[in-house]
């Protein structure tokens, strides 16, 4: 059954942009340190954060969850490349997060589909 769906668009620059300005202090408090590890192996770093960020905005969205922090969703690929999402903290104990993520020069969009979890 789905509970709610999702979509986010980030411009590539604007996330460049907060990362020069306030530099670790933001990317700690918007990823998780397996993000931000995973994203130092991309070759388009600027791109494949934003990714993330739009991935996470469009969890959020979804879920309606206001109790819902940065760090309680990750966003990493699983071992075939394919983006997975995992609501961490104990708060998605009872959901699946599918989602997908797609980005361009200038640009990153992301939608999520949250479900309950099957039995």
């Amino acid at each position: 059954m789905i509970i709610g769906t999702g979509i986010d668009i980030t411009e590539v620059r604007r996330l460049k942009q907060a990362v020069e300005r306030w530099g670790d202090d933001f990317l700690n408090r918007i990823f998780t340190q397996r993000e931000l590890e995973n994203a130092k192996t991309r070759g388009s770093l600027y791109q494949h954060l934003a990714g993330r960020f739009a991935a996470k905005e469009a969890v959020f969205k979804a879920l309606g969850d206001k109790n819902l922090t940065w760090q309680d969703v990750q966003i990493l690929n699983n071992k075939d490349g394919k983006p997975c999402c995992v609501i961490l903290n104990g708060k998605g104990k009872k959901i699946d997060a599918h989602i997908s993520i797609s980005h361009v020069k200038n640009y990153a969009v992301a939608n999520a589909i949250i479900t309950q979890k099957t039995q």
